[in-house]
């Protein structure tokens, strides 16, 4: 299975994730449903990690199922698809482990891999053939871009540095670049980096706010921020353009204010699932890429949970 997107490029359909909410690029049609894994329930404190998969579907609006379990309990991981896997990439409790989960089948994920330093609250980000795991926290903010090969498993390689060392980024990816937008300590820069060669990232321009804990969507054309937390919760969904560096505007709301969410893209519409601070933290949300316009609440996730991980495939 290929995703292709406008002038026969053909991507993986990968998010993100983010940051607890990686991004990726827009897939085609074929790519059907929204995944979101890991996280905690935010009504118990220092509650339990879950290692719960949920799957919901992007052809109608409607409830996530159950579909499968993470190796580990955790939350805070970041992100990655490729055309038939899901991966989770670290997260809380800090670990180095990279998770992977079927496409085709629903079932439990396997442990394929290592990340090159164990940390939490790392930004996702997918090429057509690699996943990235970028920025985090190993008991401080770290800078560093591993790389990790979908065709076979495997542990990632480091390949290059952010511009800043920060945490609780959003991911997002073109078919060209990854991107990481925002992060802790509050700040409104968003990262670009080539897929093409290894390499440090470049500030490539800023969001409408600073802020950390949000999530992150690709159409084919833009990249997307939703929600987070700087000097106060938001809503805000902001939009930045793939073909030219520029700073980001803002194009929407989601329908409440949150961070630490998940967020999944389909072919039309950005997902944003779960999150922390609002009710309802169950919900899926979804704004179309075709209009600029706020979230519409859409669907329940199976538990409420914050600090998740969105995939697509």
């Amino acid at each position: 299975m290929s995703f292709t997107i406008s002038g026969g490029v053909q991507i993986a359909g990968g998010s993100i994730v983010i940051s607890p909410g990686g991004g990726s690029p827009s897939p085609s049609p074929s790519v059907s449903f929204g995944y979101t894994s890991g996280g905690f329930d935010p009504a118990i404190p220092n509650g339990p990690s879950t290692n719960r998969i949920d799957k919901f579907a992007f052809a109608s609006d409607g409830n996530a199922t159950d579909v499968g379990d993470l190796t580990i309990a955790r939350y805070a991981t970041a992100g990655q698809s490729s055309s038939l896997s899901g991966y989770n990439s670290g997260g809380n409790p800090t670990t180095n482990v990279i998770d992977k989960f079927n496409f085709s089948v629903d079932g439990n994920a396997t442990d394929v891999g290592d990340l090159t330093l164990s940390r939490k609250a790392a930004a996702g980000q997918s090429s057509s053939v690699s996943g990235y795991s970028s920025g985090g926290h190993d008991g401080n903010a770290v800078n560093v871009i591993d790389k990790f090969a979908f065709a076979s498993d495997g542990n990632a390689t480091d390949v290059g540095d952010c511009t800043v060392s920060v945490d609780e980024r959003a991911g997002q990816s073109s078919s060209d670049n990854g991107y990481a937008s925002g992060g802790q300590p509050v700040i409104n820069v968003i990262d670009k980096f080539s897929f093409a060669s290894d390499g440090n990232a470049t500030d490539s321009g800023d969001l409408t706010l600073a802020r950390h804990g949000a999530s992150g969507q690709s159409s084919s054309t833009h990249g997307y921020t939703s929600g987070g937390y700087g000097g106060g919760f938001s809503n805000v969904i902001d939009k930045f353009p793939f073909a030219s560096d520029g700073n980001a505007t803002d194009v929407g709301d989601l329908n409440a204010q949150l961070n630490n969410t998940a967020g999944q893209s389909s072919a039309d519409n950005g997902y944003v699932s779960g999150g922390r601070y609002a009710s309802n933290l169950d919900q899926i949300q979804k704004f179309p890429f075709a209009s600029d316009s706020d979230a519409a609440d859409v669907g329940d996730l199976t538990q409420a949970r914050t600090f998740a991980t969105g995939q697509q495939g």
